[in-house]
């Protein structure tokens, strides 16, 4: 299907589902996009053991280098969200990811330890500008199909992140940190679909300002949504925290307890993040069945018999974990993000940015004391500890429940 057909998303040729008004064109656009955006940045920790060697970076530097790219996001998109809330902003998802390719670019040049630590910083606002925005045009696309259109735009990005160590394993192990230049491809024919993107969201914010759009009233009061939000923000400190030990030291917890090659850790780390963009996809159309608060419980409490099994296992056993960590555990953040957008039908921007950028400061919090620890202690010890994170799933009970919404457009 060529591009214009693809990316055109008018009257005539938008694939549109006649009985929700899902606009599946800008949906899987905006995967797809979220897919190459998340590819950019998974090659930061994919090569994380070519530049530990390679600088002889220790444990915490590592940390810190994923510190400098989660915790830049994590601050930047909660302010992008409450902006874009007021002022939308239908191109900046190409300035976004403009800025992800200079940070790219950067690290594939980088010789020493801080221009590293400015290049990840680099992709971190890029992110921080792609994803509260995307989030949004999600939701506005879903035709009331909020946990479908969230999982379907959250599996993109998942799907980058196992793409990471993959395309890291093939090429750039072989070829060198200088083939990381190789993928500015990716971040050109992004920015190109999403400018697309960008001309129907501007579309679609004429025609609500030309018209009467209804909006949803806030299901709790506000200091009860307030008290949701910050038990939200812990199940995703929990969830976070867990998967920052095996997006960032998985690989070296390989090579250094079962002495496998770097290619093979990261192959192995490519089935459990293929297991997190399943579990993805998987939470976010559950929850519109059963319930989003439902779905919690389960992806954050069920994975507590794997997590504690895990570092007790030989290679095999570990590799074989993973897939269910990744499954159920994964399929809790779509659910956390549109249960929040419920509580809060007016931020849906706001929602969006401080989860995200929350998701992302965690993650990288948790690298750097991870970090630490593993160098104090070992990183055997480091996923005994992070084991017992998911009881944290216990707060899940003082959620309120909330009563069906009706259909809003409202974004």
């Amino acid at each position: 299907m060529p591009w214009r057909y693809f990316l055109y998303c008018g009257d005539k040729y938008a694939l549109n589902s006649r009985e929700s008004n899902t606009v599946f064109t800008v949906l899987v656009a905006l995967s797809v996009s979220h897919l190459l955006n998340d590819t950019l940045q998974s090659l930061i920790a994919a090569v994380y053991p070519i530049l530990k060697e390679a600088y002889s970076l220790s444990f915490t530097q590592i940390g810190l280098i994923t510190l400098a790219f989660q915790f830049t996001a994590s601050l930047l998109q909660p302010l992008i969200g409450l902006y874009t809330d007021r002022r939308p902003l239908p191109y900046s998802l190409s300035l976004g990811m403009a800025v992800s390719l200079g940070g790219l670019l950067l690290l594939a040049q980088a010789d020493n330890f801080p221009v590293i630590l400015l290049a990840a910083c680099l992709v971190g606002v890029g992110s921080a500008i792609f994803h509260p925005e995307a989030s949004r045009m999600a939701r506005l696309a879903s035709g009331g199909r909020h946990g479908m259109a969230q999982s379907l735009f959250q599996v993109g990005g998942n799907g980058g992140s196992a793409l990471g160590p993959l395309l890291a394993a093939f090429i750039v192990v072989p070829w060198g940190q200088r083939s990381l230049a190789w993928f500015s491809l990716a971040a050109v024919a992004a920015m190109i679909i999403l400018f697309r993107v960008g001309r129907w969201y501007q579309g679609q914010l004429v025609e609500r300002r030309s018209r009467s759009v209804p909006t949803v009233a806030a299901p709790v009061s506000p200091a009860r949504a307030a008290f949701a939000v910050a038990i939200l923000l812990c199940l995703v400190f929990s969830k976070y925290f867990y998967l920052s030990s095996l997006t960032s030291y998985y690989t070296l917890y390989l090579i250094d307890t079962f002495g496998v090659s770097v290619q093979d850790a990261q192959l192995r780390l490519f089935v459990f993040l293929g297991a997190v963009a399943v579990g993805t996809l998987a939470g976010g159309p559950i929850g519109d069945r059963i319930g989003f608060k439902n779905v919690i419980w389960g992806s954050i409490l069920g994975v507590l018999p794997f997590t504690l099994a895990m570092p007790h296992m030989g290679l095999l056993g570990t590799t074989v974990l993973t897939v269910p960590i990744g499954l159920i555990l994964a399929s809790a953040f779509s659910a956390i993000i549109v249960y929040a957008q419920e509580l809060l039908p007016s931020r849906v921007g706001m929602v969006g940015g401080l989860f995200f950028g929350f998701a992302f400061g965690m993650a990288g919090v948790g690298a750097a004391v991870l970090g630490w620890l593993a160098d104090q202690t070992s990183i055997v010890y480091v996923y005994k500890v992070c084991a017992y994170l998911p009881l944290l799933g216990l707060l899940t009970a003082l959620l309120p429940n909330l009563r069906p919404q009706p259909t809003s457009q409202t974004a």
